[in-house]
């Protein structure tokens, strides 16, 4: 078996998480400059065995698209086109800002550590995983 990769897509940087070989545990990975995504999504897969990549889904409260998945589109296609082979799959995001927020909180990070929007990321590409495990 190998890794469940989760992104968190944003204009600027991108959270990652992987999941163990087993496909139990979700971790963060780290957070990556958006426009260097596609080069460190290569070097990773060249380097770990990945089953499956799931990208997050912004949805407005009346489960529409929100503003970002216009952003996400074009990845999607490019991430599509660069692994041919690879199952993408989406995973409703919403909230996952506000949880890992208050994960930072609950965890006991102090105040200058959670104004790190990458670790916020991080964690949320986290919540998306550790979420799509849980339905799956």
């Amino acid at each position: 078996m190998g890794r469940l990769l989760a992104i968190d897509f944003g204009k600027v940087r991108t959270g990652i998480a992987v999941t163990d070989e087993l496909q139990i545990i979700a971790s963060g990975l780290t957070t990556v400059a958006t426009k260097e995504l596609i080069t460190f999504l290569k070097d990773y897969i060249a380097k770990e065995k990945v089953d499956k990549i799931i990208v997050g889904e912004p949805k407005q409260m009346n489960n529409t698209a929100s503003e970002s998945e216009v952003l996400i589109v074009p990845f999607l296609e490019k991430l599509t086109a660069v692994f041919p082979n690879m199952i993408i799959e989406r995973e409703d995001e919403r909230f996952t800002s506000k949880m890992a927020f208050k994960a930072m909180i609950d965890s006991g990070l102090n105040k200058k550590k959670r104004k790190n929007k990458a670790l916020v990321d991080e964690i949320s590409a986290t919540i998306i995983l550790q979420s799509y495990l849980s339905r799956n």
